[in-house]
This record gives C-alpha cells, structure tokens and sequence, in this order.
C-alpha cells in the first residue's frame, strides 16, 4: 500500500527551553496536533493531498497562537494584511493571494484561485473583489484582534521597524504550512501568513510567491518554507531544494540541508522549511534555535516539537 503521510510548520526563529511557560508550550503543541490531525484524517479517507495541506493550514490559520488568519499581526495602519499560496505536485497547478484583508482562512481562497481563476496570484484589492465574486465572507477587524500582537504592534508603532513576529528577545518568523503526500502518491504544499509586524508599502513576502516559499511536484518534492522572507526570495528556496533533487539525484533530507544550512545562510537569511517526496517521506531542516513542526504517518508515527533538540 502507498505510504501517506502530512508534515507541518507553525514557524522557526529563536526558540529555546525556558522561553515560555509550560502552559503555552502545551498550548502550542496542541495546535500542531490538531492541524496535523485535521489533514491526516481527511488523507486516511482517502482525500487528495491538496484537500489535506488546506485542511491543516486552515486550521493553523483557526488558532491565534500562529502568525496566519486569525493570528496575523498588524501591519503600520493598524490593519491585517495577509498571504497564502498552494501548489499540488500533480500538473504544478498553483493559487496565491496577497495582501488580503478580511479573510478568516487565506489558504481557501489561494485554493479558490487555484481552481476558479486563469491566474497564481491575486493581490489587493483585486484578491478581495475575486473573494466577493466566490462569495467568501469579509470578517470585522474584532475578529482579528488579538491583545498580544497589539502590544507587539504598540512597541515599534510609528517608527521604521519592523518584526517578523516576536519581539526581538522572542524572534520567531511567523508562517504556517504543510506538505502531504496522498494514497495516490500526489503531494501538495501550501503556505500561510500575516506577515511582518508594522510592514508598510505592501510588503509581500515569499509565502506567496511560487518557488520562494511554496513549491510542489510530484518528481521531486513539496516544500514549505518559514523564514525572513526577503531571502527566501532571492535564493528560490522552495525550487531550490527540488533542484537538488532532480539534477543532481541527492536525497530529499540532504537537499533540505544543503539550502537551509548553506545556501541560505549565505545569503544571510535564517529560518527553515519542511519537505515531502511521492514515498511519503518528510524532512525537516532550520537554521534558528527552533521550529514548530510535526508530521503523522501512515505507519502509526505522530510527531510534534518546539526545539532544536
């Protein structure tokens, strides 16, 4: 039987023991069971890896504890602008968003243009008119509210800074994501966020952006990447660690490592990423202090954790 199996990522940055309580630890990690558990059931029903990864995006999406939908930070004006992209391995169909406000699960509406549009990516005011022609409904910035990233918005508001997340005693790269491999050997990546506490200018990271931070083909890989953004951008990272693997034949784990632990550091990016093949296999790799992430398998393997070790 084909092996099926569902990874994520909440995030990475500078995660280390002792940093939070343990109330919130726990709290982290049941977020990452119940995206896990959320894609992984629908795969164990035989749904197609696309189905799982929007499941498990939504649901991280769902949770405030994560930079992405409900959980977004503010941007300068006060507002929420968020990104998301999908890609299935099958045929490279992709569909992002950007820029988009209003939207309790960005990760449905990338989906939406994936599906219902002759387009990858809609930004701004265009994204949000296709989100009223697909009757998705525009929730109240209450929804988004959330005391924490206020406060966090409040410590830089007016000023040139800006944050991937946490402030900087607490720097975690705020974007959530999940790769999947389906009973039919198909794989999926898709990409979440809220992007940078008090950006400006339309600031688009590389969530959205097909190759950067969101990637899939059944050949080679899925690949979801969390990190600063910038970077990401320019080292391709997403289809970089899919070279790997197609022209030079390398296994998916020392691809991952080669980009993350390499090539990116190079550039002087941080962060990571997790990665899927058509066997099912799932790797991760980061190059900060932690990453939130885990995975669930068809050979009864459930995995979550924080830290580097």
């Amino acid at each position: 039987m084909q092996h099926f199996s569902i990874a994520i990522h909440g995030g990475a940055g500078t995660l280390t023991r002792g940093m939070m309580t343990a109330e919130k630890e726990s709290a982290y990690l049941k977020g990452l069971q119940e995206a896990l558990n959320a894609g992984y059931s629908l795969l164990a029903e035989g749904a197609s890896a696309t189905e799982a990864v929007v499941a498990a995006v939504a649901s991280l999406e769902d949770c405030p504890l994560f930079n992405a939908g409900k959980g977004s930070v503010f941007t300068a004006d006060g507002t929420h602008e968020m990104d998301a992209a999908i890609m299935e391995g099958t045929g490279r169909n992709a569909g992002a968003v950007a820029m988009v406000t209003g939207i309790k699960n960005p990760i449905r509406l990338a989906q939406e243009v994936m599906l219902h549009s002759n387009h990858v990516l809609l930004a701004g005011e265009g994204a949000m008119a296709f989100a009223k022609q697909r009757n998705f409904e525009t929730l109240p910035p209450s929804y988004f509210f959330n005391q924490f990233r206020f406060d966090q918005w409040q410590e830089i508001k007016g000023s040139d800074r800006i944050q991937l997340d946490h402030t900087q005693s607490d720097h975690k790269f705020g974007t959530v994501g999940a790769v999947a491999c389906d009973q039919n050997g198909a794989i999926a990546a898709a990409t979440s966020t809220g992007g940078m506490t008090n950006k400006k200018f339309g600031r688009i990271g590389d969530s959205p952006l097909i190759g950067s931070g969101t990637y899939a083909n059944n050949a080679t890989c899925a690949v979801s990447c969390t990190g600063s953004g910038e970077y990401f951008i320019r080292g391709a990272v997403a289809y970089d660690v899919a070279c790997f693997v197609e022209h030079l034949g390398v296994d998916l784990q020392s691809a991952c490592n080669e980009v993350i632990q390499k090539r990116l550091l190079d550039l002087g990016g941080d962060g990571g990423l997790i990665a899927i093949n058509r066997e099912g296999m799932v790797s991760f790799s980061f190059n900060t202090e932690g990453m939130y992430r885990g995975y669930r398998k068809s050979d009864g393997t459930f995995y979550t954790a924080i830290y580097r070790d």
